[in-house]
Formats: C-alpha cells, structure tokens, sequence
C-alpha cells in the first residue's frame, strides 16, 4: 500500500477523558441545543445567523471575534440566535492548500493530526467556557464526528461530500441540526436526497462498529450557490429558487422543511462584500411569501475580523488564510441591519 502508518490516534472517549465537558457547559449546551431546534422546527420565529471565519486558523484571533458576537447576540436576542462558525477541517478542491486546525494547529508548521484533533476540542471548548457559546462545524471526515458531539450546537455537510454514503448515514445519527448544502453542480435532488436519508433510521459501519442510526429530523437544506458547465459561478438564493425549493421539499413530503441560505460560496462568486446585498434580498423574499419565510430559517455568512484574505505566513490577524471574508465592522453593522428588517 503506497501509505505510511505513522501512528494510531486517540479514540473519542480517551480524548473526551483527557478533556472533558464541565457540567455548567453542557447545560449551556443543551439549552441552545432546544432553542435551535426550535427555530428550524418554526417553533420559536427568530432566525438563525452561522456566521464566523471561513477556517478557524488561530484560537486567540477566533476568540476574540466570537467574544464580539457576543455582545451582538445580547442586542438581538429577540430575533435571532447566533452560532459562530468555528470550521476546523477544510475540504479542498484540488487537495492542495491548508486543510484546517485538524491537520495543522499551526498553518505555518507541519501537519499534526493528534496536536490538532487536542486543538480542536480545546477551541470549542474555550469559545463555550468564555462566550456561552457552542459552535457550528463542518463534517469533513464522518468518523471524526465524536470528538466534538458533546460540545457541537450545528453540524454542516459540504457541497463536495452532500453524496457520500457515509455522511448522509452519520448525520441519521447526529442528535444535532445537520445542514446539507447543495452540491456543486447544483442539482437541488441530490441534496434532498441526502436530507432524505439523513431523516431516517439506517444500520451501517461507523468506527468499526455496526451501528444503528435512529435518523434525523432536523436535516435540512443548505443553499450554497452552483458552478455551471463552464465552470461560472451561479446563484440559488433569488426568490424563484426559494419557492423552486419549497415545491419540492413538499413533494418530498419531508420533516421540518427548512433552509438555510449560504451568502457565500458560488451565491457570491466568493465575493464576500455581495453578501450584505444577498441577504437582504433574501429578506425580502420572506417577507413577499409566506411559504418562503416558513422555509428560510436563517443565514451562514463567512466573516472575521478583517475584510478579505490573506497567504499563510503573512501574519494579519484576524484576516482569513482561505477564503476572503467579511470584515467586523460591516459584520455587524449587517446584523442588526437583519435584525431590524425581521
């Protein structure tokens, strides 16, 4: 096999014993657990905002932005819950560039997947121990998944791993909210297929285990934007694609229809200064339909500390080393622009 063992890692448990949850957190935890579920089940009529850093390159500059949010989250409370993004593992499209906090703690040293499995659970850690928070994460590698279940308030599935089998069956067993985005090409089937087989029960292989799922009703969609035949970006948020998207999770007659729109990505064009004008007219949309304001249950907006993006190694802090973000300033001036619009 042309690989190298180099040595076998710490499983779930021994790490969560190494670092374990305090009580007083998991309470915290739980509590917000209900009140998003509550949301996307329309329950409680406030929106969700993910919104954060497109990676969690350094502990201190993520902290220090969520500790902001913070301070957000108590002038909006009335009307919207936020879960900061703390995005920890990063798919790459060529395979090329860096993979996140997992792979390497410190983007600028060599990768270290027992140091960034530690690192990770201590910054999810920290952001709800210090903000109250618990955070939202993307679920690059399913079997990871149990290294951070205990603390993880929302879990996203990526465009390029909405159809893998094992993603779709380890969200049927998350007791989370799972968001699934649609996949790059597009095609809205795939990912309903996946919230499909997410919201219900499945026997498979997770961690050497046979292991029985009791599905998920909180899987939902995750509108992302598309690339077309000649490789362009393309929008799915405009208001034609959000009652597209309510007709066919009614003819898929499926549990808690909801979606969450991504201002980012290929909705964009990775432009993250478009995402104030996207959802914004998002927000009109909800308040021109009815049918879509029951569907959109909230936004995911890539957004740090400065505006823009920066290489490995250039050392601003707080500026993205992936994708360009939003910077503080128009992040939550943007905030309490939604909030006031609810």
């Amino acid at each position: 096999m042309n690989m190298e063992f180099e040595r076998k890692l710490a499983i779930p448990m021994e790490v969560k014993e190494m670092y374990p949850l305090r009580a007083d957190l998991a309470a915290i935890y739980e509590k917000r657990d209900v009140e998003i579920k509550d949301i996307l089940a329309g329950r409680d009529d406030r929106l969700l905002l993910i919104i954060g850093p497109c990676s969690a390159d350094s502990e201190d500059s993520v902290i220090d932005y969520i500790t902001r949010l913070r301070g957000v989250q108590e002038k909006v409370k009335d009307k919207i819950l936020i879960i900061p993004r703390i995005y920890t593992n990063k798919p790459r499209t060529t395979g090329d560039g860096y993979k996140g906090m997992l792979h390497q703690p410190d983007p600028t040293e060599k990768p270290d997947m027992f140091k960034g499995i530690v690192a990770i659970r201590k910054l999810h850690m920290r952001a709800l121990s210090e903000t109250g928070f618990s955070c939202a994460d993307e679920m690059l590698y399913p079997e990871n998944h149990k290294y951070l279940d205990d603390m993880l308030a929302y879990v996203a599935v990526g465009a390029r791993s909405v159809e893998d089998q094992q993603h779709r069956l380890t969200a049927s067993g998350i007791e989370v909210p799972v968001g699934m985005k649609n996949p790059t090409g597009g095609d809205l089937s795939i990912m309903l297929n996946a919230i499909t087989a997410a919201q219900h029960k499945h026997t498979f292989i997770y961690r050497g285990w046979e292991a029985h799922s009791q599905g998920n009703p909180y899987s939902h969609a995750i509108l992302r934007g598309y690339m077309n035949k000649h490789g362009q970006s393309m929008p799915n948020y405009h208001y034609e694609d959000l009652r597209l998207l309510c007709e066919l999770y009614f003819a898929k007659g499926l549990s808690n229809p909801a979606a969450i729109v991504d201002t980012n990505h290929a909705n964009s064009g990775k432009n993250p200064f478009e995402q104030i004008r996207i959802a914004k007219e998002v927000l009109a949309s909800r308040r021109y339909s009815d049918d879509i304001r029951r569907l959109v249950k909230g936004f995911m907006i890539e957004s740090y500390i400065e505006d823009g993006a920066q290489k490995i190694g250039e050392g601003i802090y707080g500026k993205s080393i992936t994708d360009a973000c939003l910077g503080w300033e128009k992040s939550e001036r943007l905030i309490y622009d939604i909030a006031d619009a609810l």
